[in-house]
Formats: structure tokens, C-alpha cells, sequence
């Protein structure tokens, strides 16, 4: 698993969910993988880094890659990379701003985020079609 790329998400989270819905549309070459942080995988793959502590509000985005795990608004602009020529000149526009500016709006609307949107009983379940990107 140390060659994918994953998206650890809030699996209940309808934000997260449409983030990810976002990503998986635009992801042509199906190179990122997906796992809610709820999962097994998630706790599993996530424990491995100290710094990491997996919350019950699970108001955190991880993106693992190459062996690298990114969180909060790094994570989602290094995704960003990952997408159209668009997405990747915004996200290394984007990344010029410090970490501690992009991490606090970042977490205005982590901390808000089922307020506004809302959330899922369950995890999310993939379509036929996704089935083999979600871990």
C-alpha cells in the first residue's frame, strides 16, 4: 500500500462526501484511493505516524502519499495537484499562503462543517463503479 495514494475522510460527513464525489470526477487516471477515516485501513495506516491522532469528530483530511501524509488544507491542495492543469496552478498559487492561515479557514469550516451541510447515519458506500478505488 506505500505506492497509493489515499484520501482519509470523514466518512459521515456530507462535505467530505462531496469533496470526494468531486475528486473521483475528476481523478481521470483513477490514481487516488479512498478510505473513511471511520474504516479499518484508515486506523490502521494512520497509526504509523505520531503525529496523527485520529478524533471522534473526525474534522480532519488526510492524504497519503509516498509515504507522506498531508492534513487540513495541505492535504486538499495536494490533491489539487493531482487533478486538471486549473486545479494545479490554483493549488500551487494557493500553497504560497502560510500553512497557519490556510490551516485556519481550513478549520472554521471543519468545525462548522455538519452544521451547514449536514451528515450521513452511516459511511458512504461506492457505486459499482468505485468499488475498486475505496478501500
Amino acid at each position: 500500500m506505500t505506492d497509493k495514494k489515499i484520501i482519509f475522510f470523514d466518512g459521515v460527513c456530507n462535505l467530505c462526501n462531496g469533496f470526494i464525489d468531486y475528486v473521483i470526477n475528476r481523478n481521470k487516471n483513477n490514481s487516488i484511493y479512498y478510505a473513511a477515516l471511520q474504516s479499518d485501513i484508515a486506523i490502521e495506516k494512520l497509526k504509523e505516524y505520531d503525529n496523527i491522532v485520529l478524533e471522534s469528530n473526525y474534522n480532519t483530511i488526510y492524504y497519503y502519499t509516498g509515504n507522506k501524509v498531508y492534513s487540513k488544507s495541505s492535504a486538499v491542495l495536494r490533491i489539487f495537484l493531482e487533478l486538471s492543469v486549473f486545479h494545479k496552478v490554483a493549488a500551487k498559487i494557493l500553497l504560497l499562503i502560510p500553512k497557519f492561515i490556510r490551516d485556519a479557514c481550513y478549520n472554521l469550516v471543519a468545525k462548522n462543517r455538519y452544521r451547514f451541510l449536514g451528515k450521513k447515519e452511516t459511511c458512504r458506500l461506492p457505486t459499482e463503479n468505485e468499488r475498486k478505488q475505496f478501500l
